[in-house]
């Protein structure tokens, strides 16, 4: 069992996606646990951290391989692949959402209570930076906010970025910068120059 298991983990990405299409489950299985976590984290910060659909998406788009393998060029990167077909699953959820707009603001509303014993001021100082970064997070359009989150993280590089959104490097270059800018500048109050 061990020597399939070793045999699978030395296999690239693009072996697996073709060993896969010719019937092997093992070639899916360890694809799917090299990608699964990554997406379903991806999911949640573009879909309004709701985790259930985040592992919905994973479960659709994995299904979506298995009965058409063919959609895979293997000539790509499969990580470039898998991350531009989750991108444009987004978009059309997006799509869907702006028809159906009347009902939620992607805000999660319940907050945990803090445990009173642990309620120290880098503690509070901690938490309160975390919401607002995730606010600001996502006061930014799709369009800086998606290659933010793919650089910092996926960890994807500019070039990967660029494959995915149909994108030139300068411009995943120019939308990052103004990601960060805008972030930085939103989020001066928690800098540790700052004074209150």
């Amino acid at each position: 069992m061990k020597l399939y298991k070793k045999e699978y983990q030395s296999m690239s990405d693009e072996q697996l996606v073709i060993a896969m299409a010719g019937g092997d489950q093992r070639a899916f299985d360890s694809l799917y646990g090299r990608y699964s976590n990554a997406l379903v984290s991806y999911f949640m910060r573009m879909l309004w951290r709701d985790r259930e659909k985040a592992e919905d998406f994973v479960h659709d788009l994995f299904t979506k391989l298995i009965h058409r393998p063919e959609l895979f060029d293997p000539s790509r990167s499969f990580k470039t692949w898998v991350y531009s077909v989750a991108n444009n699953m987004c978009k059309n959820e997006y799509k869907k959402q702006e028809i159906r707009k009347n009902t939620s603001n992607g805000l999660d509303s319940s907050y945990p209570v803090m445990d009173g014993s642990k309620n120290t001021m880098n503690e509070v100082h901690h938490s309160l930076f975390k919401e607002a970064f995730n606010e600001q997070i996502l006061e930014l359009d799709v369009k800086h906010r998606e290659v933010f989150e793919l650089r910092h993280f996926d960890g994807l590089s500019m070039k990967e970025i660029a494959d995915i959104l149909e994108i030139n490097e300068g411009t995943v270059k120019s939308r990052l910068f103004y990601a960060t800018k805008y972030l930085a500048e939103a989020l001066k109050a928690y800098h540790p120059a700052q004074t209150t």
